[in-house]
């Protein structure tokens, strides 16, 4: 017994060695603290923008919002905190931000040598060219030996170049702090083409251009970009929370819940919908979130296909298609693990 028990402490004192102390999870924190800080970029009134009353809008303050309010309960409980490609990752692996909510690219080098943790796939993207109609490019191979604007430090200026050289195109590439200084050297004509993700490219145009039918998208995507909100790794009690909270809005587009009948498919649904919706015992424990945290956020920012539409598709000046960012049972790329 006595060498059982010497054994049990010498794992017990290679465990602690090894992995240190237990932690509190980032959860537990914003809790306490009672709001959590999410980091954003200015990328246009569709995807992140403050509107005339100075309040964030856009696809991705409406997951910051989703987020929030599965954890703290209240949508306005967000801290918007404004970050760029040249200081995002550097944020979110300090304490003073909470997530990262953006165009952040899924990549094996960010996701394995940089600290990060990304959580689950919010929007399938892929890089574009943007040009004045004046020009008269309608394809890409048209741009051979033009100069096109990219924003540095990021996936887009390493896609333009490997394309670059992939394809013998001679562009001459030009590196912005920003994308909005990017679309100025565009306007002000001082590059041919600006590049970066498609529909970074149309929400800037029709926030900065004055008169957004002077430019075209050509057709052609250079890239694959899946985006994910990003937080700092080594804490999976919170990487989890956020990642359940994106399958969430898909699982309620999936199931038809709106935030229009959630309240009444909470009484009459379904028991599957019910329990979703937390008025039966469901899955908040595992989470460390109480049962009713998927119901807050579908009334807050509503399902998948509503936030979607809102900020980039029927409903917003855009108007894209869904096309990859359709449910996998509508021919897309989006789904949700099974919640049960």
């Amino acid at each position: 017994m006595r060498r059982k028990i010497s054994l049990m402490l010498i794992g017990l004192f290679m465990a602690v060695s090894v992995f240190g102390p237990a932690q509190a999870s980032r959860l537990d924190e914003i809790r306490e603290r009672g709001t959590l800080r999410c980091g954003v970029t200015p990328l246009g009134e569709s995807l992140t923008a403050r509107d005339v009353e100075g309040r964030f809008v856009g696809f991705y303050p409406d997951f910051c919002r989703a987020i929030a309010t599965a954890v703290t309960g209240g949508t306005d409980t967000v801290e918007f905190v404004l970050v760029g490609t040249n200081n995002r990752f550097d944020a979110i692996r300090s304490p003073d931000l909470d997530v990262l909510v953006e165009a952040t690219t899924w990549t094996l080098s960010r996701a394995t040598g940089m600290g990060l943790s990304f959580t689950a796939p919010y929007l399938f993207d892929g890089q574009a060219f943007l040009v004045s109609r004046k020009a008269r490019y309608r394809h890409i191979p048209d741009l051979k030996g033009a100069s096109v604007c990219v924003e540095g430090d990021s996936t887009s200026l390493e896609n333009l170049k490997a394309y670059n050289t992939a394809k013998g195109l001679g562009l001459k590439i030009m590196e912005f702090s920003t994308i909005e200084a990017a679309f100025s050297a565009l306007v002000e004509r001082r590059c041919d083409a600006v590049s970066t993700d498609y529909t970074i490219l149309a929400s800037i145009m029709l926030s900065l251009a004055s008169n957004p039918s002077e430019f075209a998208l050509l057709p052609e995507l250079i890239s694959k970009e899946p985006l994910t909100p990003v937080v700092r790794a080594g804490d999976e009690a919170w990487a989890n929370v956020v990642r359940w909270v994106v399958h969430a809005t898909l699982e309620a587009e999936e199931m038809g819940i709106t935030a229009a009948n959630a309240d009444r498919l909470r009484k009459e649904g379904p028991p599957e919908v019910r329990r979703f919706l937390g008025a039966e015992p469901g899955f908040g424990r595992t989470l460390g979130l109480d049962d009713a945290w998927a119901y807050r956020v579908v009334k807050a920012v509503g399902n998948y296909g509503e936030i979607f539409a809102r900020n980039l598709g029927e409903g917003s000046r855009l108007k894209l298609p869904r096309a990859a960012n359709a449910l996998w049972r509508d021919g897309g790329l989006l789904w949700a693990p099974p919640m049960r």
